[in-house]
């Protein structure tokens, strides 16, 4: 028997009688009762949206567009989104970032943008640039102090999204990428449905090793699958520490406490093993004897695009907000950004 009422499009594992996403009674109909799509489509937007041909003329300009998704927060989504916009401004493109992450808006402190503020002209809202061919749009440039909580409702999250799809004048531009909030809420639907209108390329989720991360990655893929949008792969942040053995700190433990010996270690080093200093130190910080991001990837089919290992020297670019790759000093983890980068460009 056929699924639908003629209310508007039907998923593929919707209950019999489903109304269609866009009818009024979508999610709220005794049909929809244990569909798994239940909750999506009773907080989605209903009916066509006058707004939509505004925010396509406005898309029209922005040759790729990218998600980046994670299942859970404090992954590195945003310190990924963030270089993978350096690094693309870095190859000589055009690039936006556009932070729709509304109650943690972090873009504008990864960037050294904070204290800017939003200017409009007679052809919208002008972004924040970094360089001349990086521009960067977040809620973060409209908040008076940024110890300010935004305490939203959903409609009114939307309603903000929609504005910066609709009022940003990014110009021609080659790359948008937009740093989503962690989770499946209503800031990912109402994204989705305003970017599959203008040709979306597809999501990039972030993710660590350990299987309490993954178990909500594996959600966030599930949602894309079901709400259309292409996945263009995993990355598997935080994988292991790398650091240069001489940047790393010594302690003495005793039952008094403990005391600093790095000096005196490394000077015991180059004393008596010089060689060492040459090498660099590898720990697992998570438990990844499960197969990590990689083999979920090849249970899920779908790409994995690779490791980044956990850098302090990349933690310290995001908080002094700038890129990884000006020089030599993530030398752990920009080689494997760039690699990642490379993947995407050519999957583009």
């Amino acid at each position: 028997m056929e699924n639908g009422g003629g209310g508007g499009d039907v998923p593929k594992d919707a209950n019999e009688h489903c109304p269609g996403t866009q009818s009024g009674d979508a999610g709220k109909a005794e049909a929809c009762a244990g569909c798994p799509n239940q909750q999506i489509c009773a907080t989605a937007p209903k009916g066509p949206d006058p707004d939509l041909v505004a925010i396509v003329e406005r898309m029209a300009t922005v040759k790729h567009k990218i998600l980046v998704l994670s299942g859970k927060g404090g992954v590195g989504k945003s310190t990924f989104s963030a270089q993978l916009s350096f690094a693309l401004a870095e190859m000589d493109l055009q690039v936006g970032l556009l932070d729709i992450d509304i109650c943690g808006p972090s873009i504008p402190k990864m960037l050294g943008l904070e204290g800017q503020d939003i200017h409009q002209s007679n052809l919208g809202w002008s972004p924040v640039y970094v360089e001349s061919n990086l521009g960067v749009m977040s809620i973060g440039f409209m908040l008076p102090d940024p110890d300010d909580a935004v305490i939203w409702r959903g409609p009114r999250k939307n309603g903000l999204i929609k504005q910066f799809l609709k009022d940003v004048d990014w110009g021609e531009i080659d790359y948008l990428v937009v740093d989503a909030p962690p989770g499946t809420s209503d800031e990912h639907i109402s994204i989705v449905q305003y970017l599959q209108a203008t040709g979306i390329d597809g999501a990039i989720i972030v993710t660590t090793p350990q299987q309490v991360s993954l178990i909500d990655v594996r959600k966030e893929i599930s949602f894309c699958k079901k709400v259309g949008v292409p996945i263009l792969g995993v990355v598997e942040n935080m994988s292991g520490l790398r650091q240069p053995l001489s940047d790393l700190r010594f302690v003495k433990p005793s039952e008094a406490g403990e005391t600093d010996a790095t000096e005196w270690a490394l000077n015991y080093i180059r004393e008596k093993a010089p060689e060492l200093l040459s090498l660099v130190a590898c720990s697992e910080v998570f438990d990844s004897s499960k197969g990590g991001a990689e083999k979920m990837c090849d249970q899920m089919k779908v790409p994995f695009l690779g490791k980044v290992p956990m850098d302090p020297q990349l933690c310290k670019a995001a908080e002094e907000g700038r890129s990884c790759f000006d020089d030599q000093k993530c030398s752990a983890s920009a080689p494997a950004l760039k690699s990642i980068v490379k993947k995407l460009i050519k999957t583009d």
